[in-house]
């Protein structure tokens, strides 16, 4: 047996043994910070079933401990967990968000090699660990992102998968924008029902009252200059000395340049790396870009690799679990920057080798 097959072989034990000892130790350490942000989840979730509002309106930055401004259609899903002790309900939901990662990766439409590797890489990457640390919903962020991409050819699965993602945060609902510009109506038919079901649910749960109180505390707390931790490119540049004016404007164009870098790309590149970057565009649209949300670029890497770029995998290493607390946080807007560009450029080369060959013709004597 050559040397290459007994390490391919030994591949998925070493992943998962990886991804068991960083997830483990980092829980094992955590303390009162395990569960973090689920915690705003469940206080939001126990408030309601208590008759009160779901949002504190004592918040004026964003992160800050149990503030919960996540839209009201993300009740429904959390509120189940409301009615279990808070230390069951956040091992439950720990549990639950690596079921779900382990789902996402099963799904994702890739050789069962590159599986592997992309659970080897979250075992070594930060802001997967940190978002199992924090009870975050990355990991179902990347599941739901992971069956649009499989079934991105089902209108209804795509529909619902993109819908749902909306319902648990914003951003997520750029697909269906990507769905519309792509005319995919059954898509956009389906998340949209989606939507209004979780809408109806939340109200009848909330009260109508949820969906101002959700908008004004989101408008308070998204200041995408000045919140701490914040790795946005106007943030950063703010954190570096730039004025208040500089870093807004920094800012301002790094939005634009996605959205026409989003639009160019849904309507000009092949279908599977258009989504890609519709997926990297929903956390680069958000005006608070934290550390955890690379997470995401876990799916573009996945993309990359079993197209066979093996230096894809240096887009989690440069965030690794080891270098916690080290790693500038200039970093990551840059690994979001590059990612997105090395989907671009790869999915240009295929909508060229796509096109036409023109032949010559012979010039008249």
């Amino acid at each position: 047996m050559r040397l290459t097959d007994a390490l391919s072989r030994l591949l998925p034990l070493f992943a998962i043994g990886v991804l068991v000892l960083t997830v483990g130790a980092t829980l094992a350490v955590a303390g009162d910070t395990h569960g973090y942000d689920f915690r705003a989840y469940y206080d939001a979730a126990a408030r309601v079933l208590h008759g009160q509002s779901a949002y504190d309106q004592a918040y004026d930055l964003a992160g800050a401990g149990g503030l919960f401004f996540y839209p009201p259609t993300f009740i429904p899903l959390v509120l189940p967990f409301a009615l279990l002790p808070v230390d069951v309900a956040i091992w439950a939901w720990t549990g639950l968000m690596l079921a779900a990662f382990a789902l996402a990766v099963a799904a994702m439409p890739i050789a069962w090699r590159t599986r592997w590797w992309i659970v080897l890489l979250a075992g070594l990457s930060w802001p997967f660990v940190y978002n199992i640390k924090l009870g975050q919903v990355g990991p179902l962020l990347v599941l739901l992102f992971a069956l649009a991409w499989r079934w991105r050819d089902r209108p209804v699965v795509f529909g619902v998968a993109s819908g749902l993602g909306a319902a648990i945060k914003v951003q997520p609902g750029l697909l269906l924008v990507w769905a519309v510009v792509r005319r995919e109506w059954g898509a956009v038919l389906a998340g949209a029902v989606t939507l209004v079901g979780l809408a109806g649910v939340a109200v009848l749960l909330t009260g109508p009252v949820a969906w101002p109180d959700f908008a004004s505390l989101l408008t308070r707390v998204s200041d995408p200059i000045a919140t701490p931790q914040n790795v946005t490119p106007g943030a950063i540049a703010w954190q570096l000395g730039a004025s208040r004016t500089m870093a807004e404007a920094i800012q301002v164009a790094a939005m634009v340049m996605v959205a026409a870098v989003f639009i160019v790309a849904t309507i000009w590149l092949p279908v599977e790396a258009s989504l890609m970057v519709a997926i990297i565009a929903t956390q680069l649209a958000s005006p608070i870009l934290w550390d955890h949300y690379a997470i995401v670029l876990l799916l573009p890497v996945a993309w990359l690799l079993d197209r066979g770029h093996v230096w894809a995998v240096l887009i989690p290493l440069v965030t690794p679990v080891f270098l916690v607390g080290t790693t500038p946080p200039l970093v990551y807007p840059i690994v979001f920057a590059a990612t997105l560009v090395a989907v671009v450029v790869d999915g240009y080369r295929d909508r060229v080798r796509s096109l036409p060959v023109s032949r010559g013709v012979p010039a008249r004597a």
